[in-house]
């Protein structure tokens, strides 16, 4: 059975940093001399949530098991989510509870999707709120604990296989608690050059963090409702979000052995790197091309610059928007579905599929049509020289399986949903379902036709918004900690 003592003092420990960013949002509304009070209850709940959760779970000892690191890095999203929505519905920006529950949800899983029409009018605080609950989701929630609270000893092992994306779990380091460290530095190094870089360019320093913060995180919620290319005019922070997004797209300990390690043939010689990169380039010149050709206003670097952004935010799931892709040549919208379907890199802040995992379809195909060439041949799956263990190549089916039926029957259910009855927008058809359900699963943020980046996702039903969260959520979390607690052998005595 679950060590529940253990699971409380974690969780405990967790609303207290939940407690401390809320913290930093007031000093940002104080820094700006703005009246919102809106964090102070769930800065109070949070910690009196947090006291109780530690006092539980005193002498709870420190062996953790599996089941224990599902349970908590899957319930500590919905209490963060629970209590981090309720500086939205205080301040009144956010009309109800189905709303801020999906928006903050968004925030948390990196996905960006939003309800919110006129952010320009929205307090700084609130915005800086947005923008921290991607940053601190974009890493990870738990995986961040890890680094910061080794004392959960051999926990760490559980946490970080039910937190960590992508079926193979590199590590820099023998302790976990260390490979957490590392990673997190780097994230706050992408971070802070990210915050520098958009500052000389021009961007006002507070959108500077704000932007910042959502692009390592491959988020998506910005401080405004317009198009960046509306707002700031300038191709140089375009450039410059174009290099970070794609940077945090790349698997971290990649980053790690490339620039501490000095390991740049590795870097070069990686299987998933070259498959994410095939996809951009492949995607963003077919895109530029068909963009020049349709329309004479596109020189050829302006055309180049949009294909590189748009593609680029879709597949690392980030969401940003220079332009609204809705409106391009229909024939590329299956190639901005692809992307987001596809994601970035394993062991990146991005979601999606992840190219690690086509990387190991693609060899298994080849495998496939060489047996059924040669019967007899031995063929191996093989990435980076390496002999995959069958036991992932079976996991990796299995997830297909997953996401795919989750996919559809999300898309299914979206579509039945509908709209609220108030809404603008009758003509809710299935490829827009099929575009939110990809966007939510995916962590993208914007999707297809009416709810591409112009638009929010206000005037989706509650039970839509509903959906949408808990595809936002195993989508995050890579569906399976989340599925295996709906199997009867999960709550089994063992």
């Amino acid at each position: 059975m679950p060590n529940w003592k253990l699971i409380a003092k974690i969780l405990g420990f967790l609303l207290y940093i939940e407690a401390g960013l809320m913290m930093l949002c007031q000093v940002v509304c104080w820094i700006y001399h703005e009246g919102v009070l809106a964090f102070a209850l769930p800065i109070g709940i949070a910690l009196v949530l947090g006291t109780t959760g530690v006092l539980l779970g005193r002498n709870a000892g420190k062996k953790m098991g599996r089941k224990d690191g599902y349970i908590v890095v899957s319930t500590v999203w919905i209490i963060f989510t629970l209590i981090g929505m309720t500086p939205f519905l205080l301040d009144g920006h956010v009309p109800d509870v189905a709303s801020a529950f999906f928006e903050t949800m968004s925030g948390f899983t990196s996905t960006g999707a939003t309800i919110i029409d006129n952010l320009d009018s929205m307090p700084k605080g609130l915005l800086f709120w947005r923008s921290l609950t991607q940053w601190i989701g974009g890493i990870g929630i738990v995986f961040f604990t890890i680094a910061i609270l080794p004392a959960f000893g051999v926990g760490e092992v559980k946490l970080f296989a039910a937190e960590s994306t992508g079926p193979l779990h590199n590590k820099v380091h023998p302790r976990i608690s260390v490979t957490a460290r590392w990673i997190g530095g780097i994230y706050l190094m992408l971070t802070f050059f990210c915050i520098l870089s958009l500052f000389v360019c021009g961007m006002p320093f507070f959108d500077a963090i704000n932007y910042a913060m959502c692009t390592t995180a491959t988020g998506g919620y910005g401080t405004h409702s317009a198009l960046l290319e509306d707002v700031y005019h300038s191709p140089s922070i375009e450039y410059v979000l174009i290099f970070f997004m794609f940077a945090s797209g790349i698997n971290y300990t990649l980053i790690y052995y490339t620039i501490l390690k000095g390991k740049i043939k590795r870097f070069f010689g990686d299987a998933e790197l070259k498959a994410y990169l095939i996809i951009v380039l492949g995607a963003s010149l077919i895109c530029a091309f068909t963009l020049a050709l349709s329309d004479p206003l596109h020189d050829v670097e302006q055309a180049l610059r949009r294909s590189l952004f748009t593609v680029i935010s879709l597949q690392t799931t980030t969401g940003l928007a220079t332009v609204d892709y809705t409106l391009w040549p229909v024939q590329l919208m299956p190639i901005l579905l692809f992307v987001m379907f596809a994601g970035a890199c394993s062991g990146s802040t991005s979601g999606g599929f992840k190219c690690v995992r086509l990387s190991i379809i693609y060899r298994v195909l080849k495998n496939e049509f060489t047996r059924i060439l040669h019967p007899r041949a031995v063929t191996p799956v093989r990435m980076n020289g390496s002999i995959m263990p069958h036991n992932i190549v079976q996991t990796l089916l299995g997830f297909v399986a997953l996401f795919v039926c989750s996919l559809f029957l999300g898309a299914f259910i979206l579509a039945l949903s509908g709209v609220s009855p108030n809404d603008i927008h009758p003509n809710f058809d299935y490829y827009e379902a099929f575009g939110i359900a990809m966007s939510s699963i995916s962590n993208v943020g914007p999707g297809m036709g009416y709810y591409g980046p112009v638009h929010s996702w206000a005037i989706l039903s509650p039970v839509a918004k509903y959906v949408c969260s808990f595809l936002m959520l195993i989508g995050r979390l890579e569906i399976f900690p989340i599925m295996i607690l709906f199997t009867r052998s999960f709550w089994r005595r063992v």
